[in-house]
């Protein structure tokens, strides 16, 4: 709390006002380019803290781009990103991130457990090495979704969606206020997409906030409170109730009408009447 001196006819007084905290995550005026085309422009956002967050798109939209010029990873032609007011380079211990499984190399000699203690070694520093109490934080990570039977199964023994629970645990161990995750529900079996909807759930519950890639359009407004569209520009941003609506996904996925006709006619029939408008114009 900051206070300021004001002056007044009875003599000086003390005024306290409260400075605002930083968004988890603020994009503005976001360019960025590869081989000097762009992929990606007008990206302008801030996500309120403690939202569950969809980034939703066709192919080739830049929603995985997004997602790493948000974590620094790749060089912006234009505009800033913010992560808690800082850099992304300034803030790597509050930020986890989950990557798409296809970017990970399976075959590396390493166990469960050993996957996930590198999410504790940002904490470290460059001297300590992970000890009792990073082995205790990482097998209770891995029981939060589901693996702790798996603890010293090599990765590569793993099935698609065990491997899956094994990397959003490694973000777990972060212990991070902001969680980026690509494409987290992809070729996974419906116990573990309900089992990392439920982990989703319990992250925003302690107040932290969430960015999904994510492709299915019918569980959207099951899984998220707050979306973007994206097709290379922002569509728009907001509530999910308000944005996710027939008309911005079809100016996101432009021609693909039958698509989202097909789309809009499930997600109307689990939506409450009030919202059912939103889809049937």
């Amino acid at each position: 709390m900051d206070e300021r001196v004001t002056t007044t006819e009875e003599g000086p007084t003390k005024k306290s006002t409260v400075t605002a905290k930083p968004p988890p995550l603020e994009v503005h005026d976001l360019t960025v380019a590869y081989h000097r085309r762009p992929v990606l422009w007008d990206i302008d956002f801030a996500v309120p803290k403690g939202r569950l967050v969809g980034i939703i798109g066709p192919n080739g939209s830049g929603k995985t781009t997004l997602v790493k010029a948000c974590l620094g990873l790749v060089p912006l032609a234009s505009g800033w990103v913010r992560c808690f007011g800082k850099q992304p380079s300034e803030q790597r211990k509050r930020v986890g991130y989950v990557p798409q499984r296809e970017s990970v190399d399976w075959d590396f000699p390493i166990d469960a457990i050993d996957v996930v203690m590198m999410g504790r070694y940002g904490g470290l520093g460059w001297f300590r090495k992970p000890g009792s109490k990073e082995r205790k934080i990482a097998g209770e990570c891995l029981r939060k979704v589901g693996m702790a039977d798996y603890a010293k199964r090599q990765i590569s023994q793993l099935s698609g969606g065990q491997q899956q629970r094994v990397f959003l645990a490694r973000a777990l161990a972060q212990r991070s206020d902001l969680y980026l995750m690509d494409e987290p529900f992809q070729g996974v079996d419906a116990a573990t997409e309900t089992a990392i909807v439920g982990l989703l759930n319990d992250i925003k519950a302690q107040g932290k906030t969430v960015l999904c890639v994510h492709h299915d359009l019918q569980t959207v407004t099951e899984y998220f409170d707050w979306v973007l569209l994206l097709n290379m520009r922002q569509i728009v941003f907001g509530p999910t109730e308000e944005v996710f609506t027939n008309e911005n996904l079809r100016r996101t996925y432009g021609g693909r009408l039958n698509i989202i006709s097909d789309v809009a006619d499930a997600v109307a029939r689990k939506l409450p009447d009030k919202s059912k408008d939103k889809w049937t114009g």
